[in-house]
């Protein structure tokens, strides 16, 4: 109650100060000739717009009902849109670089698995291009080893 009161003192207080200057600014325009201007019109309604509420008129009631939070959203919307802009570009460059995360390690045992593959098919090959091997595999063939070392054929020139 106390505080309710001491809102509407100032209240008048603002008032009769906006009056007075009014007044002021009447009496200036008269003097110098100009028109008088509704400024306190002018300045009652930018104090009953651009005022807002004292700090202590804060009641459970305003808070309950969505009225501070309004306001706090309404005074710092902006803001609220950078943060969940921010948030939302980085969640998405993290969930990227979670994706080419699990690709590359796709690929390295892709590529894991080729080289056992050609490793295994170069020992293999090796294996089989063997002279002991090779003479195995064509044992039915007129082929035999040589007991003499080989020599070149030298061809005369003509």
């Amino acid at each position: 109650m106390d505080e309710e009161k001491i809102q509407q003192t100032e209240a008048e207080d603002k008032a009769v100060e906006l009056e007075i200057v009014a007044e002021q600014d009447d009496h200036e325009n008269e003097n110098s000739g100009q028109q008088p201007a509704s400024t306190l019109q002018q300045m009652k309604q930018q104090a009953s717009e651009d005022d807002e509420a004292p700090a202590g008129s804060l009641s459970l009631r305003q808070i309950l009902g969505g009225d501070y939070l309004f306001s706090l959203v309404k005074n710092h919307i902006m803001l609220i849109l950078l943060v969940v802009f921010i948030t939302t570009i980085y969640v998405g460059i993290r969930y990227q670089c979670q994706q080419d995360l699990i690709e590359m390690n796709q690929l390295e045992k892709d590529l894991e698995k080729a080289k056992n593959k050609a490793l295994s098919s170069s020992s293999n090959l090796t294996e089989m291009c063997r002279q002991s091997n090779v003479l195995q595999q064509n044992q039915d063939t007129l082929l035999k080893l040589s007991d003499q070392p080989p020599f070149i054929i030298e061809v005369p020139e003509e």
